[in-house]
């Protein structure tokens, strides 16, 4: 013979109701953490972006190497196909063998969208770039993606692409 105590529905009920409100609060916890380390995440991006634009003006080919990925693979502007690590400062050492450097630059991020270990970085430059005695040359108006991976606790790019922007600034 079996025996099969019945429950009254009020017990699912109560536990229904604890166990929603445990589940609600690990919810909420676990998006706020995350959350937190998106935008940590994101601020560290951001942070290597700037620090790549002032090894470019300190002319610092070590520096600005070391934040490029080994796999790196991408498109600058100045290049008429894709180019791996090995190339990545050809554009710096084309100025400065001519004897121009950059002068100053401000940046505009766009959007930046943390995904794991993935970061993509959307921004605009404008970039003065100057002779040997200070006289403004050219002005570079760019808009740069940027994807970071982050490897070794660290973020590298492994993937960029840059252009002009259009006649109206975008």
């Amino acid at each position: 013979m079996i025996c099969v105590e019945i429950l009254p529905p009020s017990c699912f009920v109560k536990y229904d109701r604890h166990m929603l409100r445990t589940i609600t609060l690990f919810l909420a916890l676990t998006a706020t953490a995350l959350g937190q380390n998106l935008a940590k995440d994101e601020a560290q991006v951001w942070e290597l972006e700037k620090a790549y634009w002032e090894y470019v003006k300190a002319n610092d080919l070590e520096k600005y190497r070391a934040l490029w990925h080994e796999n790196f693979v991408g498109w600058p502007f100045v290049s008429p196909a894709p180019v791996r690590k090995d190339h990545i400062t050809d554009w710096i050492t084309s100025n400065t063998s001519k004897g121009i450097i950059l002068q100053s630059y401000s940046i505009e991020q766009l959007a930046i969208q943390v995904t794991g270990d993935i970061a993509t970085n959307y921004y605009r430059i404008n970039a003065t770039w100057a002779n040997s005695t200070g006289a403004e040359v050219r002005t570079d108006r760019l808009r740069i993606t940027h994807t970071w991976t982050r490897t070794r606790g660290t973020w590298q790019i492994i993937g960029g692409m840059s252009s002009p922007v259009n006649a109206n600034g975008q």
